[in-house]
């Protein structure tokens, strides 16, 4: 079921989005086994994504076909220190705090970690991230900071938005990724996109979508 639902969403996501640009399928592994995240690695995913530190520390030696690596949720500062050198894309900076930290524990580590600022594209206040007023500022202080590379953005859109909205926002977020790309080549991601929501976010241009739901069904949350 895993993999014919991986190959099935790879079928209806476009291979680009309207600006010509590649979209990547990024699989949110939240929750999910080895053996669920090795299926879905088996059906033609070929990044996945971690929301949880500890998570990560656990399943990383267990997962096979050295799919890339991404941590697309919250990051606490004191576990920056289990995921150096392991994450190719790190999606959530969203405080300047974080990236100091995390270009300081590189430096110290010897590498490079590559980061997306996270926007608060719906000035959430449930959700972390730079408002998109401050995107360039921000982008302009933590290009600063030693043994980061700064790839793109991110964003996560209100749950409860429907498509015009996403895609006003969506349109918001590519103007502001497109104003950064035109004075940094290393600018080349710009993540939005869930299982109930990417459709909207690649019209508005999205080239990384993250997307669990739809790959493995509904998560089943522990209860406490």
């Amino acid at each position: 079921m895993i993999e014919e639902n991986v190959k099935n969403l790879l079928a209806e996501i476009p291979e680009f989005n309207p600006f010509g640009e590649r979209v990547t399928l990024v699989a949110a592994v939240k929750l999910q086994t080895p053996e669920s995240i090795n299926r879905a690695i088996s059906g033609g995913v070929t990044d996945i994504g971690d929301n949880h530190v500890q998570e990560f520390r656990d399943k990383f030696a267990l997962i096979s076909g050295s799919p890339r690596r991404h941590f697309i949720g919250h990051l606490q500062t004191n576990k920056i220190k289990y995921l150096l050198g392991k994450v190719d894309l790190y999606h959530s900076i969203d405080r300047y705090n974080l990236a100091e930290e995390l270009s300081k524990k590189s430096a110290q580590a010897g590498v490079v970690s590559n980061i997306l600022l996270q926007i608060n594209i719906g000035n959430e206040e449930t959700k972390g991230g730079f408002p998109l007023e401050e995107a360039e500022e921000a982008y302009a202080q933590i290009k600063k900071l030693p043994a980061l590379k700064i790839e793109g953005l991110m964003a996560m859109m209100p749950f409860d938005a429907d498509e015009q909205t996403i895609l006003s926002l969506g349109k918001n977020m590519r103007q502001t990724y497109d104003a950064l790309r035109k004075t940094d080549d290393n600018i080349k991601y710009l993540s939005m996109g869930m299982s109930g929501d990417w459709k909207p976010c690649v019209m508005a241009g999205s080239n990384l979508i993250r997307v669990g739901t739809a790959i493995f069904g509904a998560r089943n949350y522990p209860t406490r």
